[in-house]
């Protein structure tokens, strides 16, 4: 008979695992799409779409999937869900139209639920004070997207882009089996004690703060899907560097995003969701600040005749500055959800559907926004310029709803004292 111990560490482990094949699979256009690009002649908009509509799937079945997971129990409906994407991923290499890869991108995209219902499983099996560092663990799953980057340009070089979604659909299959032989039922499910309807769990979508917490979200979250899509086009674009060479720095930002999520649960634990979260939204916006500036060159008259001058980001600096926003990203995603197993211990599978939908949503629509900008201005960083102005919002919104009314109630406590003449 195997331990608690045993059993919550067996969990979070095999899910974990489980996660980053799944997030592997749902980031796979990011390098695949750039040889289809090519073959099928698409513009920056179409390349949009193509590596954003695996994206949308994720994040619609977010929702149903965190409810299937309050109800059923997170093993049953991890392992259904792995299963449901093998034949997709499979019939991405026999693709030959730009509707076949979308068609089989929405259903392949099911992959990017996986964070919903783990994130709940994995929680159910710790306690409060420890479910931060839990979360953060199972995140660092969003490693996938590095993974990605690092093995699958060598397989397009090697083999074309084709053998990439067959290797996946490989590793997904053996995957699913680990899983169903490392994990267990946690105890509420297997007693059958969860009773929450349909009804109850909808609920929360009347909460302003699951809301917010949605907005925080799709920055932290989708901003770190829709940039690990967008990075490794960008280096080639910007920087006129190969696939590998693209991938591989573009990986610089995923891997941080993913690795360090146990570290900004453990913070989160330490010092609390508001206070981590209020710093990351800071960080990124001084980063964005400087990435959103284009390439610019501008003379100027002197007395010795025009001199032109060019300022604009290095690929080096560029890479240590995305790096910068990879950490606190990774950071704020577990920031986040640590808000909501604070303040939704119950129900953390359908809060987490809802503002993992939102974040997904994120990671849908800004990749295609990213290129519709490109098509419309010619300018590249005029992605990172979109992403600053939705931070900025945050961090107001943030202020008037957390940070004011903290203060307020802080004062109202210490008053200051009378002062008589």
């Amino acid at each position: 008979m195997a331990s608690q111990q045993y059993k919550q560490w067996s969990v979070v482990i095999a899910s974990t695992t489980a996660f980053t094949v799944c997030f592997m699979v749902w980031m796979m256009f990011a390098v695949i799409g750039i040889p289809i690009k090519k073959n099928l002649d698409l513009n920056e908009t179409q390349f949009g779409i193509l590596v954003a509509l695996p994206v949308l799937t994720g994040s619609l079945i977010r929702l149903p999937l965190g409810m299937w997971t309050d109800r059923f129990g997170g093993r049953i409906v991890f392992f259904i869900l792995m299963l449901s994407t093998i034949v997709p991923i499979w019939m991405i290499s026999r693709a030959t139209e730009f509707w076949h890869f979308l068609v089989t991108g929405l259903f392949v995209g099911v992959a990017g639920g996986s964070f919903t219902v783990g994130i709940a499983y994995c929680a159910r099996w710790f306690t409060r004070e420890r479910q931060g560092f839990a979360m953060g663990i199972f995140g660092m799953g969003n490693t996938g997207a590095a993974v990605t980057k690092l093995v699958a340009p060598t397989i397009v070089v090697a083999y074309g882009w084709a053998m990439v979604p067959q290797v996946y659909a490989v590793v997904m299959i053996v995957t699913a089996i680990l899983f169903w032989f490392f994990t267990f039922t946690d105890e509420q499910h297997a007693t059958g004690a969860a009773t929450v309807t349909v009804k109850e769990q909808l609920q929360v979508l009347k909460d302003s703060t699951v809301w917010r917490y949605s907005q925080y979200y799709s920055i932290v979250f989708g901003g770190y899907v829709a940039l690990s899509l967008w990075m490794t086009k960008y280096y080639i674009s910007e920087y006129g560097f190969d696939i590998q060479l693209a991938a591989l720095l573009a990986a610089g930002f995923s891997i941080p995003g993913g690795v360090l999520r146990a570290i900004g649960g453990w913070f989160s634990d330490k010092y609390g969701a508001h206070f981590i979260t209020w710093w990351v939204l800071w960080i990124s916006l001084v980063c964005l600040f400087f990435l959103s500036y284009p390439q610019t060159e501008f003379t100027i008259l002197t007395v010795s005749g025009p001199k032109t001058f060019h300022i604009g980001l290095g690929p080096t600096l560029f890479t240590i500055i995305m790096f910068t926003m990879g950490i606190a990203f990774a950071i704020g995603k577990a920031s986040v959800f640590k808000y909501i197993s604070d303040d939704y211990p119950h129900n953390i599978g359908v809060v987490s559907g809802v503002v993992g939908l939102a974040g997904g949503m994120g990671g849908f629509i800004l990749p295609i926004m990213f290129g519709a900008l490109v098509d419309l201005t010619g300018v590249r960083s005029s992605a990172f310029m979109l992403m600053f102005g939705i931070v900025w919002v945050s961090l107001m919104w943030m202020y008037l709803t957390e940070v004011r009314p903290l203060s307020i109630a802080e004062g109202k406590k210490h008053p200051e004292p009378a002062h008589f003449s």
